[in-house]
């Protein structure tokens, strides 16, 4: 229930257990016995299959074929409810009701003697006690289609459990027989990174670790995005960051028109639908309203069509991106009245699909959300007044000292003046990503000539941004310290080779004898044989290349290559160390 109330997913009416519901589980089997569905064979009850068709019942109503059960599915199906059941059962697919119990297994008293539940019968017993003779949709994973609910169907109908309805026997005569459940839906596996999850695969993740890395939202988000619910879903790594990329789009339209709300003055701005192209010939905003109706439409018939989330999903995520490419329109004056029905809107069908729990207008709920609303209309009037004045004043001195260091790098100020604006803007920043998020406010700054945005969000949400961001950012300046070490690493090889005197060049002792005392290139070999032609051209032409490599150097260093080597050396030290920090 724990893993349950922190997914969001509700309370049920009405909880049971097994053994609470003995005496009713005993008195339901009896009653098929009663009926001549059912027999007792060495203490075991088991549901005639033949006796049901007789009565003018199909079995395997969901799973199909012939109703024949293979040893193999029968030994899945039953487990060790169907270890030796051969010789008790007049039909090898009968399946047990009621298990006699060895000595030291789990049991209870009955007409029959001891033992234990089928694993099928309770799910009969408690559903009719809770629900009626009849039950209107049943539920459950596609694994269990066969043989868990058809051994259901069959044992809950041959109890005259159901809805009547017309049915033929065996021998051509109609009969009436019951339905007991009018619809079954069934959901797909859980896959983890493409591979059904399974112990025996060691793949196995419950509730409580999934939630240790994504949030709730994030994992209901995933679940509208998989191709269906009676689909095979996915959980790995790239789903659950499309989830997360998914529920990054839906907050900054909702803060885009948060901000625009609140700094929207009805009396004062422009209203209407007045935002054109260039040729006058297209409405902007009438276009955007369409864009609303159209979702409308596509959402509604989506749902209609087999509970199609992912299309649903996929519809409020294209009309978002209609609105960002209409905010993004140069010289565009916001309809912010039609961008809010937008935004209401998916929060509307956001809260359907209790990816949003609070109470506000639009957008996701500050601090988690609750039933009751735990949300920015219970708090932020309380503190709007306060943030905007704080984000007006951090705005103002930011704006000022940008002006300022702008100003000095023409010229009209000292270093230390500008590194002193620069503080200023550090500053401002570190009020922005450190000060302001464990509070539950985003700021933003935008660019040109806006003003910054700020918006509540849920602190926890904030601060895990910040981590993430922070992560990124020293990824990549390790990254960018690397390949400045590999460059400055290149350089001083480079150098240090430069620096060598071309006439020691081919100075190596183990291979020559003599040297042309002009030149340094070699003339006789150890053994004392000439140096051939042909190594002596190819040692010419490295030597030149690497003389005017020296002397491009000695002439960059004044004479003093050492001076170029100890800087290089010294600098490869500092970024060593910066990337250690």
């Amino acid at each position: 229930m724990e893993d349950m109330r922190a997914l969001g997913v509700r309370e049920p009416d009405v909880l049971t257990r097994v053994t609470e519901y003995l005496p009713q589980i005993i008195a339901f089997i009896a009653k098929l016995v009663e009926r001549k569905m059912a027999y007792a064979s060495s203490g075991s009850v088991y549901l005639s299959l033949d006796a049901f068709r007789d009565a003018g019942h199909h079995y395997r109503k969901l799973s199909g074929g012939s109703g024949s059960t293979s040893a193999a599915e029968m030994a899945e199906g039953e487990g060790a409810l169907a270890a030796g059941g051969g010789g008790e059962k007049r039909n090898a697919n009968d399946f047990v009701l009621w298990k006699a119990s060895k000595p030291g297994e789990p049991a209870w008293e009955s007409p029959w003697g001891p033992g234990r539940p089928g694993w099928h019968i309770e799910c009969s017993v408690v559903a009719s006690d809770i629900l009626g003779n009849n039950m209107d949709i049943h539920s459950g994973g596609e694994d269990l289609k066969f043989p868990h609910h058809d051994n259901e169907i069959a044992q809950s109908e041959a109890c005259g459990l159901g809805v009547c309805a017309m049915a033929n026997g065996n021998n051509g005569s109609s009969n009436v027989a019951n339905q007991w459940v009018n619809y079954f839906t069934h959901t797909g596996h859980l896959h983890i990174e493409g591979l059904k999850m399974s112990k025996s695969l060691k793949n196995f993740i419950t509730i409580r670790q999934a939630l240790e890395q994504n949030s709730s939202r994030l994992l209901r988000l995933l679940f509208l995005l998989a191709g269906g619910w009676d689909q095979p879903m996915n959980y790995s790594q790239q789903t659950m960051e499309d989830a997360r990329s998914k529920e990054t789009t839906f907050k900054s339209f909702f803060r885009q028109v948060e901000a625009l709300s609140r700094n929207y003055a009805y009396y004062d701005d422009p209203v209407g639908w007045t935002n054109t192209t260039d040729d006058g010939k297209q409405n902007l905003d009438q276009d955007l309203y369409n864009s609303l109706l159209e979702t409308q439409r596509i959402v509604h018939e989506s749902l209609l069509d087999n509970f199609n989330t992912k299309e649903a999903m996929l519809s409020l995520l294209n009309i978002i991106s209609d609105a960002n490419a209409y905010l993004r329109t140069p010289k565009v004056r916001p309809a912010v009245l039609t961008l809010k029905s937008i935004a209401v809107y998916v929060t509307q069908m956001l809260k359907v699909f209790g990816v949003v729990t609070g109470n506000d207008d639009f957008g996701f709920e500050v601090g988690g959300g609750n039933e009751e609303g735990n949300s920015s209309s219970n708090s932020s009037d309380n503190h709007t007044t306060m943030i905007q004045t704080l984000a007006s004043f951090r705005e103002q001195v930011r704006n000022q000292a940008l002006a300022a260091v702008k100003n000095s790098n023409n010229g009209s100020s000292t270093e230390d003046t500008i590194a002193s604006f620069k503080s200023i803007l550090q500053t401002c920043d570190n009020l922005r990503d450190e000060l302001l998020p464990p509070l539950g406010v985003r700021l933003e700054d935008r660019g040109g000539d806006d003003c910054s945005m700020w918006n509540l969000e849920d602190p926890k949400d904030l601060m895990r941004e910040l981590a993430e961001k922070k992560e990124r950012d020293a990824a990549a300046r390790r990254k960018k310290l690397g390949n400045q070490h590999t460059t400055k690493q290149k350089e001083l090889t480079k150098a240090i080779d430069a620096a060598r005197d071309p006439k020691s060049l081919f100075r190596d002792e183990t291979l020559y004898k003599e040297w042309d005392p002009d030149t340094g290139l070699p003339t006789k070999n150890m053994d004392g044989t000439d140096v051939s032609a042909g190594q002596t051209k190819k040692k010419k032409k490295a030597l030149d290349k690497h003389t005017k490599l020296h002397n491009d150097l000695m002439k960059k260093t004044n004479s003093n290559p050492q001076s170029l080597i100890d800087r290089l050396t010294k600098e490869l030290e500092t970024i060593a160390q910066q990337m250690n920090e």
